[in-house]
C-alpha cells in the first residue's frame, strides 16, 4: 500500500510539471530582427539604439512569444537588392532594406487585423536609427513610456507588450518553400522544455530514494 502510494505521489507530481509548463505565459510584441546571410538573428539592441549600415536587411514581427530564443520571426525572403530596388543610391544618404511582419490572426489582440506583411526601403541619413528609418516608411509609430515599440503603421491600436496566455502563442511558420533551419518559427515547440526534464528528473530520484528506504525497512 505504502509503495503503491508512493507511485500515485510521482503521478501525480509529473501531472502537474506538465500543467505548469502548458500554463507558461507569453507576451504579445513587436520582435526586431536582423538578417543575417539567409537567417534572422535577434536583434541586440532595441530600434531607437541600433544604427544600421548602407544594404542592411532587418525586420519586425508581432506575434505571441515567451521570450526571444522562441519568438517568431518575420516570414518570407528578404533580399536587399528586392526591397531597394526602386529606390536608387543618393549620396550623403544609407538605404536600409526593411521588412515588417504583422503576424497572424490568433496573435492580435481582440477584435483587431492585422495588415498584410510588407516591404518597404528606407533612405536615411548616415547616423539614423532603425527607429528613424522606420518612422520614414510606417508612420505612425506607437511607444510606451519605456521606449517599448508598441506599434507600427498603427498597429496594433491598443496594448503594448501585455501578458497572454500560452494557449494563444503562434504556432504558424513560414510556407515550405521559404523555410530553412534558421527561419522556423516554431522551433522547439515540439518538445519538454530543459525545465520540465529537470523536474522530471527530481521527481524521478526523490522517487527511487523513498523507495529504497522502503525496501530496507521492508527487509530490517
Amino acid at each position: 500500500m505504502i509503495r503503491r502510494a508512493v507511485l500515485l505521489l510521482l503521478a501525480s507530481l509529473l501531472l502537474c510539471a506538465g500543467a505548469g509548463q502548458a500554463q507558461a505565459a507569453g507576451y504579445r510584441y513587436w520582435s526586431f530582427w536582423d538578417r543575417d546571410g539567409d537567417g534572422w538573428v535577434y536583434a541586440t539592441q532595441g530600434p531607437s539604439m541600433a544604427r544600421p549600415s548602407d544594404g542592411d536587411v532587418q525586420g519586425f514581427r508581432f506575434a505571441v512569444s515567451e521570450d526571444s530564443s522562441e519568438a517568431a520571426r518575420p516570414r518570407g525572403t528578404a533580399d536587399f537588392g528586392t526591397v531597394c530596388a526602386k529606390t536608387p543610391a543618393r549620396e550623403g544618404k544609407k538605404r536600409v532594406a526593411l521588412v515588417i511582419d504583422s503576424g497572424t490572426k490568433a496573435d492580435a489582440p481582440q477584435g483587431e487585423t492585422p495588415p498584410p506583411a510588407r516591404t518597404a526601403c528606407a533612405r536615411v541619413s548616415p547616423d539614423a536609427t532603425t527607429a528613424q528609418a522606420l518612422a520614414t516608411v510606417a508612420q505612425p509609430l506607437r511607444y510606451d513610456t519605456n521606449a517599448l515599440l508598441c506599434a507600427i503603421a498603427g498597429y496594433p491600436e491598443k496594448g503594448c507588450g501585455e501578458q497572454v496566455a500560452s494557449s494563444h502563442k503562434s504556432t504558424e511558420s513560414a510556407p515550405a518553400a521559404q523555410k530553412d533551419t534558421s527561419d522556423d518559427d516554431t522551433s522547439g515547440d515540439d518538445g519538454p522544455s530543459l525545465g520540465l526534464l529537470a523536474g522530471i528528473a527530481v521527481v524521478t530520484a526523490l522517487g527511487a530514494a523513498a523507495i529504497w528506504q522502503l525496501r530496507r525497512r521492508d527487509q530490517a
